[in-house]
Formats: C-alpha cells, sequence, structure tokens
C-alpha cells in the first residue's frame, strides 16, 4: 500500500505488511477513515483527560478526598496508552524507528514513570513527567495544513539567532556591571548579600518584573535601579523587533509580484519592489 509522506512517517517507509496489521496502521497513523479519525479523537480526548487526573493528584485537597479514585482512573489511562502503544510498535513498519523517533520517545516516557513507582516508590516525583502526554496531540491533530508556516519561523528564528545571542550577551554584561555597583552602593541589609544576588535583582529589574523582594535603599542605589528599569522598556523588546524583521524577509524571500511593468512588460519583480528591475519604471500599486 503506497502511502504519502505528508501522512506517514519515515518509519512507515518499506514493505507492506500483513493485511490485518495495514488496516491497523492505517486506524492508528491516518485520520483519512472514519475509524481513523474516531482513533484520533478518542486518543486527544483521552490524553486531555489523563492530564487533568495528573493536575488534579496534585491538588493536595482533592488528593485527599478522592486519593483512591484518581489512582485507579490514572491506572486505567496508563494502561490504555500502554496498549495504544503497543499497538503503534506492532502496526508500524520499523518499529525500532518509531521507538527511537521523538513521539515514539514521548509515548514511551509519558507511560514509565506508572510502572516505574511499582519498582522504585521513592520515585514518586517522577509522576510528573506524564504530563508529556499533552505533547502528543500535536501529532493527533495533523499539523501537516501548517508545516509550512512553521518552517518559515524555524528559517526565521535559525537566521536572527546570531543577533539574538549577541542582544542576550549584551544584556548579560548590562545586568553584571550593573549589579556589581548596587553591591558597591547598598548595604547587606537591605538584601543585597552577594554579587550574584545583586546580579540577580539587576535581571528581575531590567525584565520589568520587580518580585519586591529586594530594593535598594540608598540615593545612589535607587538611582541605578530607575536607570535599570528606564533600560528595561527599550531593551526588552530588541529581541522581538529583530526576529520580526528576519520573520518579514523570509516570508517574502523568493516570493514576486505577477503584475507587469507598465512601461516593458515584464513581470517576475520582487515582492515590496516599488520600481521594474529591467526598465526602472515606477510599478503600479
Amino acid at each position: 500500500m503506497k502511502t504519502s509522506k505528508t501522512t506517514y512517517h519515515y518509519y512507515n517507509d518499506g514493505e507492506a505488511l500483513s493485511p490485518w496489521r495495514e488496516s491497523l496502521n492505517e486506524v492508528i497513523f491516518g485520520s483519512e477513515t472514519p475509524l481513523g479519525r474516531v482513533f484520533d479523537i478518542g486518543l486527544s480526548i483521552s490524553i486531555v483527560l489523563s492530564v487533568i487526573v495528573i493536575m488534579l493528584d496534585s491538588v493536595e485537597a482533592i488528593q485527599n478526598r478522592y486519593g483512591q479514585a484518581i489512582y485507579i482512573t490514572e491506572w486505567l489511562f496508563t494502561l490504555l496508552f500502554t496498549l495504544e502503544y503497543g499497538l503503534r510498535l506492532i502496526s508500524v513498519r520499523r518499529p525500532w524507528l518509531y521507538f527511537t523517533s521523538f513521539f515514539g520517545l514521548v509515548d514511551l516516557v509519558s507511560i514509565l514513570p506508572s510502572y516505574l513507582i511499582l519498582l522504585f516508590p521513592g520515585a514518586q516525583s517522577m509522576l510528573a513527567i506524564r504530563i508529556l502526554r499533552l505533547l502528543r496531540v500535536f501529532r493527533i491533530l495533523k499539523l501537516s495544513a501548517y508545516m509550512d508556516e512553521a518552517q518559515i519561523m524555524m528559517a526565521a528564528l535559525s537566521k536572527s539567532s546570531r543577533k539574538i545571542m549577541v542582544f542576550l550577551y549584551s544584556v548579560f554584561m548590562i545586568v553584571v556591571v550593573l549589579g556589581s555597583l548596587v553591591y558597591v552602593a547598598e548595604s547587606r541589609e537591605a538584601g543585597f548579600t552577594s554579587i550574584p544576588r545583586s546580579v540577580y535583582w539587576a535581571i528581575v529589574t531590567l525584565t520589568t518584573v520587580g518580585y519586591g523582594d529586594i530594593s535598594p535603599q540608598t540615593p545612589l542605589g535607587q538611582l541605578l535601579a530607575s536607570t535599570i528599569m528606564i533600560m528595561g522598556y527599550g531593551i526588552i523588546a530588541v529581541p522581538t523587533g529583530i526576529y520580526s524583521a528576519e520573520l518579514i524577509r523570509t516570508y517574502t524571500e523568493g516570493k514576486v509580484r505577477n503584475d507587469a511593468c507598465p512601461d516593458c512588460g515584464r513581470t517576475g519583480h520582487d515582492f515590496d519592489a516599488d520600481y521594474c528591475k529591467y526598465c526602472g519604471h515606477a510599478l503600479e500599486d
């Protein structure tokens, strides 16, 4: 059975399986058939409900009152997802490639903690990892229609990464210098007990978060604080501007206008061109 790359992944490439495994593959990994859509919808609902159960289990009042019911419900979801994971391994053409794929590892990690606490009772904290089940919804949603937009955003992020890194390094230098100055200007009684703690305060102030757990008390310290606050309003928008400019450049890159030049009649002008690149005549808006 020939499959398309938009629906099936590389671990589904290869020779056809037995008829029942091919049918199972089509239901689990596809969404074109009625059964496939029912499977995706049911699995999406199960994932969201299981995440809600995990979140409720972390609330002490709810856990004390409904702990047993939550425990049973969570194990029902775990067994359901274990069965689904096993069916995926059975129905896929290259089980090992699926096992080592991103979503294959997410599937495994989302059910593994429940079994680990049976072997290691002290590993209760690992249960929070089950929240990764929510990542599985992205695969079920079949976001192929948005892949082009996602690739544009990733390409823009990649192209602007060096500029953003230079910006972050500059911000790092600013908070280290200003944090050190505040440490010198302020007393330990005000909370500035070390340079790292003062740098922490500078970061909190520069990002306009302002927890208020420590604050300058001297005029010089307050002057430095005011400087950092004003800088924060200007600095915080820089990464957004860098990324936005690169995003627009990436989005329009390779795009051309289809309208012809009024003078020479030639097409293929840049997306944002005002004049013909062949004869220099003004293009119509």
